[in-house]
């Protein structure tokens, strides 16, 4: 009946409109096993650029949480998701993907308890809010006119944003043929091995590092301690050396550590350190992180910080105008291919109001 939508899709008015079904259908048969709705989003950016909506210069990226299709009583222990698949079958389902797509190993966002609704939403909770089952929906944003050039459903666990974020750039240099000159993003893409990624490909990361918990008041920094480049070493205030130990795997860091008979004899032990002796902790990638702390404090960086909200904004028309507070797929292969659908309408609307503000100025009018 909707005049505008017959226009669209090329019916006339005597026309049988196709069933209800028809479309889901053919997302859960013909569609499956292809990736046409990463397709059609691609050839939407395609379009963009064509247009010159798309600079690719100066991107953004940024994750926010949606809501899974279940609730949190769905959730069981993970050892009773054998015996439920005999009378459940989108428990079965998940298990047979699983046991297809990922046989050797655990998945990334293994949990204690599975929702036999949707198995692969995961658990997560922010701030202060009650925990909910969802995913994250992963943004790649072209700052120019505010275009999605990158779209990644994850499971909602802070460790997958910055997987996605390099998967994103990688497809999105691929595409284009050249690296960005720059991303912009949180302090939750703030860790060494994605800013030494981005360092390496020449591209000029304006993210805020990611410290680790502030040291106890009153007791010296790094700032106190000379390096000694000759002996890989660091000398304290008080002349005590501190060798180097190694690379501690779990948190990717060198160590440096005095020992406690000296830290013991020493007078400002009090203002130094809480333990037997002092340890100096460094990433890998410290002089990485030093230069872009140095970045913090350009005003390039507050001005890329601002471009950042552009993305924020993104995500508050997806929940609040297109409504996907919640998905209303089940399963991380349908929800993927929500994200694409919703990302390319949103680059549709504005493909759409740049060319009829073109078509105007055109056309004279004033704008």
């Amino acid at each position: 009946m909707h005049l505008a939508w017959r226009w669209f899709i090329g019916l006339g008015f005597d026309q049988e409109l196709p069933h209800h079904s028809t479309f889901s259908k053919n997302r859960h048969c013909r569609f499956q096993e292809s990736n046409i709705f990463q397709q059609l989003f691609e050839e939407v950016v395609d379009c963009c650029m064509k247009a010159g909506l798309v600079e690719g210069e100066h991107l953004s990226v940024d994750g926010s949480f949606i809501q899974a299709n279940a609730s949190r009583s769905s959730r069981i222990p993970r050892e009773q998701l054998a015996e439920l698949a005999h009378v459940k079958r989108t428990v079965r389902e998940y298990l047979t993907d699983l046991e297809q797509e990922n046989p050797a190993e655990e998945p990334a966002h293994e949990q204690d308890k599975i929702s036999t609704t949707d198995p692969d939403s995961t658990f997560f909770t922010k701030g202060d809010g009650p925990a909910e089952l969802g995913y994250f929906n992963n943004y790649l944003v072209d700052n120019r006119n505010c275009v999605i050039v990158g779209v990644q459903a994850t499971a909602a666990r802070p460790s997958q944003e910055i997987m996605a974020a390099r998967e994103m750039i990688t497809r999105s240099v691929e595409k284009q043929g050249s690296f960005p000159h720059s991303i912009t993003a949180d302090t939750a893409y703030g860790s060494g091995e994605l800013l030494a990624w981005l360092e390496e490909r020449g591209i000029t990361s304006y993210i805020p590092v990611r410290e680790r918990a502030a040291p106890k008041q009153n007791l010296y920094g790094i700032e106190k301690f000379t390096y000694l480049p000759e002996t890989n070493s660091y000398q304290c205030p008080q002349g005590t050396p501190l060798k180097y130990v190694g690379v501690k795997l779990a948190n990717r860091s060198h160590i440096y550590r005095a020992t406690p008979k000296k830290c013991g004899a020493c007078l400002q032990k009090a203002q130094c350190t809480t333990r037997r002796y002092r340890q100096i902790v460094l990433h890998v990638n410290e002089s990485v992180r030093q230069r872009a702390r140095e970045r913090m404090r350009s005003p390039a960086f507050a001005i890329a910080q601002r471009q950042r909200r552009k993305v924020e904004a993104l995500f508050a028309e997806l929940k609040n105008q297109i409504g996907l507070q919640r998905v209303r797929l089940r399963r991380m292969k349908f929800v993927r291919e929500q994200f694409f659908l919703a990302a390319t309408a949103q680059n549709l609307r504005r493909l759409a109001r740049f060319l009829r503000l073109r078509s105007l100025q055109s056309t004279g009018f004033s704008i």
